[in-house]
């Protein structure tokens, strides 16, 4: 029987190692890059890659993966939040560098599946709610996981035997929420209080509860169009989905 594979990156730690682990216990192998390395044990195979250095991504997954003849599984999951401020305070090198790893990145490693003859069944690219919510603050994350979306639609069209989907997760305990939760100015950037409130009451999810609702959702995303986004709380936990549509915040 063919083994399954899978290919996550920013794996070495939050969501992308709860995932990497995920898999591992469902018997998957599991490629992973990251710029710190993924110290888990088991059928994993891992590689330095740092997503600034665009030259050198694809060369990174060809070394990786040059094994590899089909991929059940593709997570594009490495990314950044970049600073919470105003629009007007932020430089355009600000949000490049935010679109780099976010969205530009994520071209390449498109383009070299594409060209790779790698089978490929699934592709999920995590984004967020903050794609689609606006709130004030969010701008340089907001825009690239917008774009994102976007992406994978439009690759939808060139791949045409595998099934893209964006997802938000819901919120996940990573150093991105402790950013949210310690640093940022709540006052400020009213979503933060919801995300402040939601961390007090123990509704964040933990690594591997987000990993495990992930996974859950796998068979529910082939019943979307190849390209969509959707909001994993809006099949798994529409209450959830619900009140966060309520506190949306515009100003």
């Amino acid at each position: 029987m063919t083994s399954q594979n899978a290919l996550i990156t920013g794996n070495s730690s939050g969501l992308g190692k709860g995932l990497t682990q995920a898999l591992l216990n469902k018997n998957y192998h599991v490629y992973g890059c990251s710029r710190q390395g993924c110290r888990l044990t088991g059928a994993i195979s891992d590689i330095y890659c740092d997503l600034n250095d665009f030259e050198s991504i694809a060369a990174t997954l060809q070394q990786l993966l040059k094994s590899v003849s089909h991929l059940d599984l593709v997570i594009l999951n490495a990314g950044i939040l970049g600073e919470l401020k105003n629009m007007r305070d932020t430089s355009l090198e600000e949000l490049q560098a935010v679109m780099n790893i976010n969205v530009w990145a994520n071209k390449i490693i498109f383009d070299y599946l594409l060209s790779s003859g790698i089978t490929i069944k699934q592709i999920l690219l995590i984004s967020s709610g903050a794609a689609v919510l606006g709130n004030k603050g969010w701008g340089a994350y907001a825009l690239s996981k917008s774009a994102l979306n976007m992406l994978g639609r439009l690759y939808a069209h060139e791949f045409n035997d595998t099934h893209i989907m964006s997802i938000a997760p819901g919120l996940v305990a990573s150093q991105m929420m402790d950013y949210l939760c310690t640093e940022a100015d709540s006052t400020e950037f009213p979503a933060l209080q919801r995300i402040q409130k939601a961390q007090q009451d123990g509704k964040v999810l933990s690594c591997e509860q987000a990993a495990s609702r992930i996974l859950t959702a796998l068979p529910h995303l082939k019943n979307y169009p190849s390209g969509s986004f959707i909001d994993l709380r809006q099949i798994l936990a529409p209450d959830e989905y619900a009140e966060l549509m309520q506190t949306r915040n515009p100003s």
